[in-house]
């Protein structure tokens, strides 16, 4: 696999010093690697979808803007993720031979919106997307906890792009073991690739019986099925109405920490790595973690 860490620093930097007028575009030109690896979603405008999401704003001048860019820049962020990534795929290419993967991976790191409370609070300033072969979308504010641990976002995101190189993923069909089973590997692979302290806060925040009873309620719903339903299992509530969805009752990012549990439990009983289990259909991940389903 070719990792391709485009140079998007140096893009945001001129970006920010055009007219208004003239960002969308240079945006667009920023993150056109990723509309092939993108396009089975449909026709769909990244811009309006950076504009709509916790992206930087286009449509305003902030002088915090280029100083988190230097600060990423000096915290060596494209350079960390790129290494990050190399290593990532050299453990899972050495676990699982031969293994189905994207030719070339191309790789986008965004600057995102100090003042959106999604990115910044609930998600400790980073967020990443990685599960369309070939295209991988970092979002980051520098934070404390962001600088430290956005190397270990992309090996997170590597593990869902090899997957879904390997695993079908409908939307009609794709169901909440699958979603959370993907997010309990790839955290539990970031743990195999730098320890327990690289994970990210929505695989760790939940303990005790808050713990256990979200973990009831997403195993529960475990064959429910189409992407419409499954965000309030996944991110939790407070996410799931910010996509429009209903909540469910379910605390931030549940459906991480019961992934990861469940995956926990997965590792134990086979003996395989996260690295190993990246193919394996989530059913087989589920019954070895002896989480009832139907599917």
């Amino acid at each position: 696999m070719k990792i391709v860490v485009h140079d998007t620093a140096s893009a945001m930097l001129d970006l920010l010093q055009r007219p208004q007028q003239e960002r969308p575009d240079a945006l667009r030109e920023m993150l056109s690697p990723l509309r092939g690896p993108m396009a089975v979603m449909g026709d769909i405008d990244q811009v309006q979808v950076h504009q709509r999401g916790s992206g930087f704003r286009l449509d305003r001048e902030d002088p915090r803007y280029v100083a988190a860019l230097h600060q990423m820049q000096d915290a060596r962020v494209w350079n960390r993720i790129e290494d990050s990534l190399a290593a990532a795929w050299e453990r899972i290419g050495g676990a699982v031979p031969g293994i189905k993967h994207a030719e070339t991976l191309h790789v986008v790191v965004v600057l995102g919106d100090p003042d959106d409370h999604h990115l910044t609070v609930r998600s400790a300033g980073y967020l990443g997307l990685g599960g369309f072969p070939g295209a991988i979308h970092l979002l980051m504010w520098p934070t404390e906890t962001s600088l430290a641990k956005i190397d270990h976002a992309a090996a997170h995101e590597l593990h869902h792009n090899v997957r879904y190189a390997n695993v079908v993923w409908n939307p009609m069909t794709v169901t909440v073991g699958e979603q959370v089973v993907a997010e309990g590997l790839a955290e539990a692979f970031v743990r195999e690739m730098a320890g327990e302290q690289a994970m990210g806060p929505w695989a760790t925040a939940l303990t005790g019986a808050e713990m256990d009873r979200a973990y009831e309620k997403v195993t529960a719903a475990i064959d429910l099925a189409g992407m419409r339903n499954l965000p309030p299992y996944v991110f939790g509530d407070a996410t799931a109405r910010l996509m429009g969805h209903e909540p469910v009752g379910l605390p931030d990012f549940a459906g991480y920490a019961a992934g990861l549990r469940i995956v926990d439990a997965h590792l134990a009983a086979s003996g395989l790595t996260a690295a190993q289990s990246v193919a394996l259909p989530a059913r087989e991940v589920l019954v070895n973690a002896g989480v009832p389903t139907g599917a």
